[in-house]
């Protein structure tokens, strides 16, 4: 029997990086298969068009990922895609609208509980994007590290160990990568205060966050489907939750398990009906509200 679908008002996803051999699509794909929602953003990166340039790697899984992110959007969602630095391409596009899949550089996000959010990538304040080589070689050095990465847990897996992100362990020691990731966030916050919102959701730099800062602020970082395999949701409340997939995945198969082994059955938890609410997006492009 299929699983009961999640519910959520609004969803947001970014760097997943198709093009690329690191991306979970399995994983990406069953999250995609478990949702419905009212809003839909991808915030940037989705395909690596550096890796496109380089080889042509597009296997059938990809076109089925493109098909449910298309899906969700002939299913009633509103889908806004905003171009990363990865996909920066696609910026020549901003304004345009490709059947229900809007593209947008930034937006302004109202949730069901009335909080404004900044959504934006956010590579536009990095640093190093201004001199084009210096990213690309970020990116080189990350490749093998993700490949390291993906080969530790193929081992892990065979040994019958849940996932866990080497790669993002060896950033979290690395000093001057937590000092670029610090300086990131301050520089996203300093842009919340600036446009007089509630808070900021990004993606960019692969490290997922949801935090409450000093003066109730709320940084929130989408982080990545390459190591954490996360998203940021929106309940009907409009209450905010980030994701770690491979923790919700592992915790429906011991579900599975138990209702295999004569305990009731249980499926991924409890969703919340739809509410009827007034729910606004507002575009920074022509400041237009949209109204569901």
């Amino acid at each position: 029997m299929k699983a009961e679908k999640r519910l959520y008002r609004s969803v947001w996803i970014s760097d997943v990086h198709l093009c690329t051999r690191d991306v979970q699509v399995d994983m990406l794909y069953n999250f995609l298969d478990s949702i419905k929602v009212d809003y839909l953003y991808l915030v940037g990166d989705i395909i690596d068009v550096w890796s496109l340039q380089k080889k042509w790697f597009w296997p059938n899984q990809y076109n089925e990922i493109i098909h449910k992110l298309l899906k969700r959007s002939r299913k009633g969602a509103r889908v806004f895609y905003i171009p990363g630095n990865h996909d920066e391409m696609f910026r020549n596009f901003v304004g345009y609208r490709f059947g229900e899949v809007t593209i947008v550089s930034r937006i302004f996000h109202k949730t069901a509980d009335g909080r404004r959010f900044l959504v934006m990538h956010g590579d536009e304040f990095d640093a190093a994007v201004r001199y084009k080589w210096l990213p690309r070689l970020g990116a080189w050095a990350y490749h093998y590290l993700t490949f390291i990465n993906r080969m530790f847990n193929l081992v892990r897996r065979w040994m019958g160990k849940p996932y866990w992100s080497l790669s993002g362990a060896v950033k979290r020691k690395v000093k001057s990568a937590v000092r670029f990731v610090s300086k990131f966030e301050d520089v996203m916050v300093e842009q919340a205060r600036e446009h007089k919102v509630d808070g900021v959701i990004c993606g960019h730099i692969h490290q997922p966050v949801l935090r409450e800062l000093d003066g109730g602020l709320l940084y929130c970082n989408t982080g990545d489907w390459i190591e954490n395999c996360t998203a940021l949701v929106e309940h009907h409340d409009g209450r905010l939750e980030l994701l770690w997939w491979h923790d919700e995945v592992a915790q429906s198969n011991c579900l599975i398990e138990s209702a295999n082994d004569g305990d009731e059955q249980q499926g991924y938890g409890e969703v919340t009906a739809p509410t009827t609410s007034t729910e606004m997006v507002e575009s920074e492009q022509d400041s237009a509200i949209l109204t569901a």
